[in-house]
């Protein structure tokens, strides 16, 4: 059973999908628990490479108190990061691939660990997302931190 957080997260998610009582069902009844959802609704998707992301994440977590959700997939060689929408039509940035408006997503349901995507920081239903700006600082520290690592 989800908790109360999880089903103010299904509900935010869902929300963004043509038929919001059918991504619900679906979810339910997938037995991967995932469902495509429209990016550039309410949500675009940065997606990093898993050897960029993670030390994105670990910045990020050090300097704001909770960023928006984030996804793995693939075993770890991906992640994406939510963020406004409409960032993906602006952002300019070698290796990371957008997800905005036109396009879909594989979006696992919150609260159960099941299948190639799981979500790293799970949405709170709240339509917390992480600031592009802020992302993108992250993003640059921990490339640096990367190039002093490659370099010892």
């Amino acid at each position: 059973m989800a908790g109360s957080g999880d089903k103010a997260a299904v509900e935010w998610l869902a929300a963004v999908a043509p038929d919001p009582q059918a991504c619900r069902w679906e979810w339910e009844r997938n037995p991967l628990g995932v469902a495509l959802l429209p990016a550039g609704v309410r949500w675009d998707v940065l997606i990093l490479p898993g050897e960029l992301g993670y030390p994105t994440l670990d910045v990020l977590t050090r300097v704001i108190d909770r960023p928006g959700p984030v996804l793995a997939d693939f075993g770890d060689a991906r992640m994406g990061f939510f963020v406004p929408a409409g960032t993906a039509a602006r952002w300019l940035g070698t290796g990371v691939r957008t997800a905005g408006s036109g396009t879909w997503i594989v979006v696992p349901y919150p609260g159960r660990a099941r299948g190639e995507v799981r979500w790293l920081v799970p949405p709170d239903g709240s339509g917390t997302l992480t600031d592009p700006g802020v992302l993108e600082l992250a993003m640059h520290e921990a490339a640096a931190q990367l190039g002093r690592r490659q370099g010892d």
